[in-house]
C-alpha cells in the first residue's frame, strides 16, 4: 500500500488550485503522477471515503477530499463507519485499529 502517495495526492488537491483544476478536468492525468495501487485508485475515483479511511488516510486530508465531493459532515462520518463495516479495521496510519 502506498498511503504516503494517497495522502500526498489529497494534500495537493486540497492545497493546490492548479492540481485540483487539472483533476476536475482530467483526473487520470493527475493520478498517473502518483504511485498508487489499484485499490487506492478505485477508492479515489469513486470516491469511496470509507475505503480511504480504512486504508489509513488522515482525517484532516480526507474530510477536505470528501467536502470536495460535496459530502455533508454527517455523510462523511457515516461513510467512515460504513468503510470499517465493509472493509474491516483501519489498516495503517494514525487511526490503525488494534486487534482485540
Amino acid at each position: 500500500m502506498s498511503l504516503y502517495y494517497v495522502q500526498k495526492l489529497l494534500y495537493h488537491l486540497n492545497r493546490d488550485t492548479l492540481v485540483r483544476e487539472r483533476f476536475e478536468d482530467d483526473p487520470e492525468s493527475v493520478l498517473e503522477e502518483y504511485e498508487l495501487t489499484d485499490e487506492e485508485l478505485e477508492a479515489i475515483r469513486k470516491p469511496d471515503i470509507g475505503l480511504l479511511y480504512v486504508l489509513g488516510v488522515n482525517g484532516q486530508l480526507l474530510m477536505h477530499y470528501a467536502a470536495m465531493h460535496r459530502y455533508a459532515w454527517a455523510d462523511y462520518m457515516q461513510a467512515m463507519r460504513e468503510g470499517v463495516a465493509e472493509h474491516g479495521k483501519v489498516r495503517a496510519g494514525l487511526y490503525t485499529m488494534r486487534q482485540e
